[in-house]
């Protein structure tokens, strides 16, 4: 079924030879490359929660139109307008809307009672690894290209990073954080971002597969069923850089703390091998600010539950807004496209504990915006 598209987003499900239905939520914004507007988490999650609650629907497929994107992340250029359209100091209302329906959605792909394919071909930035890292069959394409870019714009690796970049291997979720290096479907596999590599081309013959097979409603059977199609499709994956890089990673990034291994990561911008050296210079270019953040954040992610992980994402996030780096960086990437952020502060040893908890406060009356979230 072809259907409706509506605020960034097509719906439609696939019959089965079950009788049961596949819900099939579509990404449409291409010309954004898929990125998120609060349009676009607002219908999505309302239908994947109608999706949940109907007994017909036994499984929810996610994807996205044209082939470059899954989602290229949140639309930070609007989150930029609502800051600067904000009095200083103050919460911008619509930037605190969104992170808090965003981390909603995210949170309820984790927690679906149903099978959850998501499809991410592409680039995969920012927010669309938070629609993909909770989904319980994530693919991966030979042209997928993940990252967590965040230190480039003077935020952090959010949408549950702290929580999914803390349980990869080694150190390796704390490079990825610091440095925003990107990652190909082998790599995804690697650090628990994706557990099939699926060629794009074969889209169109597993949604066929899909609507052939027989489904039981029942999440233990159905989950099983689905994962034995997709490996049924599955395509070779090329190499993975984190794998190769391993031990070099764990001992460049250390256990001495942030500023040595700030320190050795910068080091990396003279390497030889290409991928190193572009993550080097972009974590020698990143906020400090960010770093620093990203840095706490994964500390304290190590003992707390998802949920606890997205309230306290949220409270990061929207002292992001209220403070200078976040809406600084995208101006200098998105806006101006100077590519010259000026960070404040602008070096590591002027970031203390005070300035790192003056983000992390709450700033909201009453319960905390997510605290339904169990």
């Amino acid at each position: 079924m072809t259907g409706e598209s509506l605020d960034g987003i097509r719906i439609a499900e696939i019959p089965t030879a079950s009788g049961h239905r596949f819900g099939h939520a579509t990404l449409d914004a291409p010309a954004s490359l898929n990125s998120l507007t609060l349009a676009m988490v607002d219908r999505l999650a309302a239908q994947l929660e109608r999706w949940i609650e109907d007994p017909g629907v036994a499984g929810i497929v996610i994807d996205a139109a044209g082939d470059k994107a899954f989602c290229a992340g949140g639309d930070v250029v609007a989150l930029y307008r609502s800051i600067r359209s904000t009095e200083p100091g103050m919460v911008p209302t619509e930037a605190a809307a969104f992170f808090e329906r965003e981390y909603r959605l995210d949170y309820r792909i984790h927690t679906s009672p149903k099978p959850v394919l998501c499809w991410g071909n592409g680039i995969v930035m920012g927010g669309g690894i938070g629609l993909l890292a909770g989904a319980s069959h994530r693919v991966a394409t030979p042209a997928t290209r993940l990252a967590m870019p965040e230190i480039s714009i003077g935020l952090y690796p959010d949408v549950g990073g702290s929580w999914f970049l803390g349980r990869a291997p080694g150190r390796t979720g704390l490079f990825l954080a610091l440095t925003g290096a990107p990652m190909n479907a082998a790599d995804a596999r690697f650090v628990g971002l994706a557990d099939f590599v699926v060629a794009h081309d074969d889209k169109a013959a597993v949604l066929e597969t899909i609507s052939a097979s027989r489904w039981e409603g029942s999440r233990e059977a159905d989950d099983a069923n689905l994962g034995a199609l997709l490996d049924a499709h599955a395509c070779p994956a090329p190499a993975s850089q984190l794998r190769t890089h391993y031990d070099r990673i764990d001992a460049i990034i250390g256990h001495d703390g942030l500023a040595p291994a700030l320190r050795r990561i910068g080091t990396l911008a003279d390497d030889a091998d290409r991928w190193l050296s572009q993550a080097g210079e972009a974590s020698r270019r990143g906020s400090p600010t960010s770093a620093a953040l990203a840095y706490r954040l994964l500390e304290a992610a190590k003992h707390m539950s998802l949920a606890d992980v997205f309230r306290l994402e949220y409270q990061a996030s929207v002292g992001c807004c209220v403070h200078h780096d976040f809406a600084e960086g995208v101006r200098a990437l998105l806006v101006d496209k100077d590519r010259n952020p000026r960070w404040q502060p602008a070096t590591l040893d002027e970031v203390d504990d005070a300035w790192i908890e003056a983000h992390l406060r709450p700033r909201f009356d009453g319960p905390h915006p997510l605290a339904d979230l169990a």
